[in-house]
């Protein structure tokens, strides 16, 4: 288990914002977004562009946008060869995946933007059994609506002292992140999600076999990545360090992203009998759920494209309620998630 900062004694602080009319606003907008996007792709001949921008508004009436890039369909070899320095017994066997193409964000999701879920969504009272928020989606059928339950209110300082702004969200758990998803999908009209941990693992591999996307050896690290060797012990704010091949920025390093999938250390043993598996999804149960990337605090060996983490005991041992939060890991400070979607077939 490693050792992480100790809390410091941060105050107490209940983080709640009064709703406005802009919410209104941006699902109108969400909706001529939704119809926009559907309506390029079919003057394309269904050709989808390579990247496209996405902006929403804030309760402010602020302007925030993130870049999703289109990650090519193919097939690889997911997990490492048995010489591979410091690979792991999870890591195997290596067995071939096919998988359709999908849009994935450019940057690990920033703390500007996920604050701005929080203050749509967040729960008026800490413990609350359900509070509904509700929302048109993408038809803007009133018989058509959905509802989201959002976060309970953050107690303390949410950067954790790691910085806000474009440095990625920290300590959130994996059913936060989920429905930090669905919140922007009704928001923008689009199907947002979580990427599966074989979409996460061929991205960051940008087209190579290797340990890492640049070469089997370290070396160049430091030029893509925070880790322990550079990071000054912190975060640091999103795309500072060059792009992966594929235009990805911190694949690996900065803070580990959740993914879909539930972890199981024989996950592989399962999808290998699978002639071959195609976009798969993980084990349908499990207790926990699977981390990639490594983090700010990480060895090198921990940002192999291959190394995978998941959600261990002492993640929550900071948590004094009972049971346990299901929405913050209070201090830790090296988890986040990258947000994807899946290219829709054509009407």
């Amino acid at each position: 288990m490693r050792c992480r900062r100790c809390s410091k004694g941060r105050n107490r602080i209940g983080l709640a914002w009064k709703r406005g009319y802009i919410m209104k606003l941006s699902c109108i907008l969400a909706v001529c977004v939704g119809v926009l996007f559907g309506t390029a792709l079919a003057a394309s001949g269904g050709k989808v562009p390579k990247k496209y921008t996405e902006t929403i508004m804030t309760k402010g009436g602020e302007k925030l946008s993130f870049e999703m890039v289109l990650i090519p369909g193919g097939k690889f070899v997911m997990g490492s060869p048995e010489a591979e320095p410091s690979r792991k017994n999870d890591e195997d066997p290596q067995h071939e995946v096919h998988l359709k193409p999908f849009y994935l964000c450019t940057t690990e999701t920033t703390y500007e933007l996920f604050i701005t879920y929080y203050e749509e969504t967040v729960q008026e009272v800490k413990g609350e059994a359900k509070v509904v928020k509700r929302y048109k989606n993408k038809s803007g059928s009133s018989e058509d609506l959905d509802a989201i339950t959002g976060p309970t209110p953050i107690y303390g300082d949410p950067t954790m002292g790691m910085g806000g702004g474009k440095h990625p969200s920290i300590g959130t758990t994996w059913h936060n992140a989920m429905t930090f998803c669905r919140w922007l999908s009704i928001k923008t009209g689009k199907k947002y999600r979580l990427p599966t941990e074989a979409e996460w693992e061929y991205a960051a591999r940008a087209g190579g076999q290797a340990a890492y996307f640049f070469g089997g050896s370290p070396d160049k690290l430091k030029e893509y990545a925070w880790f322990e060797a550079n990071s000054d012990q912190m975060t640091h704010e999103a795309a500072k360090k060059k792009p992966s091949p594929w235009g990805l920025y911190d694949m690996l390093g900065n803070v580990r992203e959740w993914v879909y999938d539930f972890y199981s250390p024989t996950a592989y043993a399962a999808d290998a009998k699978k002639q071959p598996p195609v976009n798969p999804m993980g084990p349908k149960k499990g207790k926990v759920h699977v981390a990639r990337g490594g983090d700010w605090d990480s060895a090198a060996s921990d940002l192999r494209c291959a190394a995978r983490a998941f959600e261990e005991d002492w993640w929550r041992f900071q948590d004094p309620q009972e049971p346990k939060s299901k929405w913050w890991l209070p201090q830790m400070d090296f988890i986040g998630f990258r947000i994807a979607i899946s290219i829709e077939p054509k009407q």
